[in-house]
Order: C-alpha cells, then sequence, then structure tokens
C-alpha cells in the first residue's frame, strides 16, 4: 500500500494531493432528518435533543502500564489531575507547535482509556505505539464507514434544558451533581449506563454509552421518558451543525503534512488516511494551511507542567499567540446574492449547501481585511435558531475584536478535481466578526463549568 509521504512525492506535493483528494467531509450514517433539520435544531434550546453518535466517531481503546504516560507524552493537556472516571478534550502537537488533532479521551478504570474522535489524533498515538518501547495495547474500533459490524459501543448525547428532567424519570432517582467532563453511571432499562457530563452544542446534558447490544433498550427508555419534556431525536443535517453553537471546529489542517520532523510518521500512515483540501485559501505551502492550538481557541488547555512533543515551540508560540479563534456572522444579503446565482444564467458561485456548507474535510476559505489574508474560515453553516449564516474561524490577533468587518471569499479558483465541487466562480461575502461560542449560554455559562 502506498503511504502519504510517497503519495505527495507523487502528486508533486501535499496541496496537489489534498486539493484533488476526493475524500468527503465528514458525515454522519444516521438518518438525515427525523422530522426536519430546523425543528431538530430548535431541540437543544427548547426542549431536549437525543443524538446518536455511536457510529461516525472512531475509538482507540490504549490499555496497559505506560498507557498514561504515552498520552502524557503525546498530549498538550496536563494530566496532573487526571483520574478515572474523568474525560478531556485530547490535543496533539507537532515539534513545530503545529495542531495534529483533537479527541475526547475517557479515562474508563485504571490502565484503561478510550481515545474518541477523527482520525488525525488516534493515527498519531497508535504510530508512536507501533514504533516506540510502551508498555501497552490498543484496539481500534472504526467508525461504521469502515468497520465490518456494528460497533463496540453505543453512545448517545442527550442535550437540552429538559435532559436532566427525562434522566430523572427514566432513571426514578434524583440526576447526580457530576462537574464538566466527569462521568457518572445510570441504570436505564435495567443496564448500566455510563454518562459523561457534556454537551455538543452547548447546552446541558450528558453523552450516555454502554455495550452496543444493550443500546437499542437505552435508546428507547430514552424516546419513553422524554414524552412531555420535548425529546426530538436529530438527524445528521442538524447534528452537523451543533458544533458552530458550541465553537469547536471539527477538523482543521493537520500539521503532519509537511516538515521534516513528521516525515517518518508520514512514511508509516497509509495514503487512505488522508484528507481532503477544499476552499479558496490558495498558497502552494502546505504549512500555510497549518495552525497552532493557540489559533484554535485551545491555548487553555496547553500547560507546560510536562514534557510533550512540541512543547518548546508552544513555549515561545504562548508568549505571542498570532492568531485567535473567532465567529464570523455572514452578510445575508451577500448569501442571497450567491443564491441567486443557482438561477441565473451563466456560471454560478460554489453551492452553499445547508445546513451545513463544507465540502472538504480541511476545509480553508481565505478572511481578507482590504487585499490582506488575515485568517482562514474552516466551518460554515445555517443556524436555524439563530437564522443566521455562519462560520467557525481563526484570524490574526489585530482583527479578533467583536464588530469587525472582513470578507470570506467563497470558492475555488481553478476549481480542483474532487468530485464534489462543480464549476463555479469565486464570490465575496462580507462577515462580522463575533466571539466563539457564538451563543451566549455556550460562551458565558457551559463554558464557564469547563
Amino acid at each position: 500500500m502506498t503511504n502519504v509521504e510517497q503519495a505527495i512525492a507523487d502528486a508533486g506535493g501535499a496541496v496537489s494531493l489534498l486539493r484533488n483528494s476526493a475524500v468527503r467531509a465528514h458525515t454522519f450514517p444516521v438518518a438525515a432528518e427525523f422530522t426536519n433539520w430546523r425543528t431538530e435544531q430548535r431541540s437543544w434550546r427548547e426542549g431536549t435533543a437525543l443524538l446518536d453518535q455511536s457510529h461516525h466517531m472512531t475509538n482507540l481503546y490504549i490499555k496497559g502500564p505506560d498507557a498514561l504516560a504515552l498520552l502524557t507524552c503525546l498530549g498538550v493537556n496536563s494530566f496532573a489531575n487526571f483520574t478515572p472516571g474523568r474525560a478531556k478534550q485530547f490535543v496533539a502537537a507537532t515539534e513545530a507547535g503545529h495542531y495534529i488533532g483533537d479527541a475526547i479521551l475517557f479515562y474508563l478504570e485504571d490502565e484503561l482509556f478510550d481515545l474518541v474522535g477523527h482520525p488525525m489524533s488516534l493515527d498519531w498515538v497508535q504510530y508512536h505505539v507501533a514504533t516506540g518501547d510502551w508498555q501497552v495495547t490498543t484496539e481500534l474500533d472504526d467508525n461504521s464507514f469502515k468497520r465490518q459490524g456494528p460497533p463496540k459501543v453505543y453512545r448517545y448525547e442527550l442535550q437540552g434544558p429538559t435532559a436532566d428532567q427525562i434522566l430523572q424519570r427514566v432513571t426514578a432517582g434524583p440526576v447526580p451533581d457530576v462537574k464538566f467532563f466527569n462521568m457518572t453511571e445510570f441504570t436505564i432499562a435495567g443496564h448500566r449506563v455510563r454518562g459523561l457530563r457534556h454537551g455538543m452544542a452547548g447546552a446541558p446534558g450528558f453523552e450516555l454509552f454502554g455495550p452496543w447490544e444493550q443500546g437499542a433498550d437505552v435508546h428507547a427508555a430514552l424516546l419513553d421518558a422524554g414524552r412531555g419534556f420535548g425529546i426530538v431525536q436529530v438527524g445528521a443535517k442538524a447534528y452537523s451543525t451543533a458544533n458552530l453553537e458550541s465553537g469547536w471546529i471539527p477538523s482543521p489542517m493537520s500539521g503532519i503534512y509537511g516538515g521534516e520532523a513528521t516525515k517518518a510518521y508520514r512514511e508509516w500512515l497509509d495514503v487512505e488516511h488522508i484528507g481532503s483540501l477544499g476552499g479558496s485559501f490558495d498558497s502552494d505551502q502546505i504549512e500555510d494551511y497549518f495552525h497552532t492550538p493557540y489559533d484554535l481557541g485551545y491555548g487553555r488547555l496547553v500547560v507546560f507542567d510536562h514534557d510533550f512533543i512540541g512543547r518548546a515551540a508552544l513555549e515561545r508560540i504562548a508568549e505571542n499567540p498570532l492568531r485567535e479563534k473567532v465567529t464570523l456572522v455572514w452578510n445575508a444579503d451577500d448569501v442571497t446574492e450567491a443564491w441567486r446565482s443557482f438561477y441565473s444564467p451563466g456560471v454560478g458561485a460554489k453551492f452553499i449547501d445547508l445546513p451545513k456548507a463544507r465540502y472538504s474535510l480541511f476545509q480553508s476559505d481565505k478572511v481578507l481585511v482590504g487585499d490582506e489574508i488575515v485568517g482562514i474560515s474552516m466551518d460554515a453553516g445555517y443556524l436555524a435558531n439563530e437564522r443566521e449564516m455562519l462560520s467557525l474561524a481563526t484570524v490574526d490577533a489585530a482583527y479578533s475584536q467583536a464588530g469587525t468587518e472582513v470578507v470570506v471569499v467563497w470558492g475555488e479558483s481553478p476549481n480542483s478535481t474532487k468530485p464534489n465541487v462543480e464549476q463555479h466562480r469565486q464570490v465575496s461575502i462580507r462577515a462580522t466578526v463575533q466571539p466563539a461560542p457564538y451563543i451566549t449560554f455556550a460562551r458565558l455559562r457551559y463554558r464557564a463549568n469547563a
């Protein structure tokens, strides 16, 4: 099989390889809609959303006496007070301080962890297990696109203002007072269910998980208990937008595609694990697409209380972070004008899909002030709760203040050969910088508990 390093050489560079890759943006192998995505978006604000996370994420189980030491070596996070029954957003970086990937790390029990997320950070951990001298074993439970048969565990997200009332009814008891990213246990439909205090859209709730064979019983019990409390099953379309409210960027460009320090990793990594690059940002240098954890709002997670890959570089970057994560609220007239082009003669704008507009795994659209590129927009979509089109971006610190006017360039020039890219022309869409998370509750109350 071809490795990533060889594929880059064959394509004439990482940008060319990724720009024309047929890998699509991450999708969710559940029903697109159970009702309609607008109603389903409203559910986590007005009642409770029930989201099925069982199929789209990859699980990497890491077990052994060196498991914690391995993760400490690879993660920018502090592990000083990390104990069984807790979880954290694990972030990995290269020696140069560039972001590789992030995932949710569950500390299930002594010497046993579950790293759940997109493959970027999971592949990085597996590489170090395969090439290092760590007393650990790993078990990969791939997502339902790749796996043969059902997943090992079910994973349901129950979130919204009535989520605790539903849990109280289904468990016939009070809901434990659990801090953010801490775990507890429930008995639902006669089964032991583990719960992580969490919420994908910045709303309060729990992520519930257990053996796959028990999932149907638990799901049915939650739906039954939710009658009268506004429970709504949420499909793939609405689910894909939840991150826009909570401010999480699903898949920024990974920093593994350039640099001598990650060459051995690229030689180890199978080409089937690459992503795809889309958008108007058009540098020939792959390094220009990279981000640091600080660019992506993960500076609060970087703690220099341990040795980890990338520490020296991130210590320098921490003294003067160049970019900040923001929300860009798109101008409604400009979005409408782009849509108008779909009904007019001639070449129109790149199609703006709803409710999520991204069309590549590593979406990278340039953000301008005048003729100057001041950032990269990475994830765009429509929120029915706000009646606004917006995107999550990283911009130069000088332009990160709320109210700053910028322009997002939508579409590619020239058009890439990706099969989901039609002939189109670039358009400029005005946007206003706002905080990330954009939603007040997620920013001021939910995040305050993190």
